[in-house]
């Protein structure tokens, strides 16, 4: 049975890229969210979104940040991370930049998300502890190929590191 995994990626720049991550079916992700979906969370204020993020993250095991090239140090990125270390889930980071977009551009590698968030009981950054892959490969199908191979092992080493921690 595939884990179910909350994906946290920038919305407009690698949401395409977060469509093809998944449709790989190695595990078991949110549900996408349409611009108009969106938009009405939104229109409800940090409250609201909060509400949504908490909605989302309930009954996953593990949230897989899909990182890209402006990825690190959104704020709700780093809500969403936060959150689900703070719920005892798993969390993750998969650089997605050499994946295409329908346009059939890729992008730069972009920061790691987990530098931005940082632990109250240490005052240590996250990146300290969870674990970013870089995709081997120069191309897209290469990146798209170790991804579909590693995902639900990134996913289960998550949770297990995030049980240690």
């Amino acid at each position: 049975m595939a884990k179910k995994v909350f994906f946290s990626f920038h919305y407009k720049p690698d949401s395409q890229r977060a469509a093809q991550i998944r449709n790989i079916g190695s595990v078991e992700g949110n549900a996408p969210v349409s611009d108009n979906d969106w938009e009405s969370v939104t229109s409800g204020g940090e409250a609201a979104i909060k509400r949504w993020i908490a909605g989302q993250l309930k009954g996953k095991s593990c949230a897989v940040v899909l990182i890209g090239s402006q990825t690190a140090g959104r704020k709700w990125i780093n809500h969403e991370i936060a959150e689900a270390w703070n719920a005892n889930k798993g969390v993750v980071g998969i650089h997605v930049h050499k994946i295409k977009n329908l346009a059939g551009e890729q992008s730069t590698k972009g920061g790691n998300p987990f530098d931005h968030v940082t632990l109250k009981s240490s005052g240590k950054a996250l990146s300290t502890i969870v674990n970013t892959y870089n995709p081997t490969g120069a191309t897209s199908k290469d990146a798209y190929a170790w991804i579909s191979q590693n995902l639900a092992a990134a996913v289960d080493e998550a949770i297990k590191i995030r049980a240690e921690n």
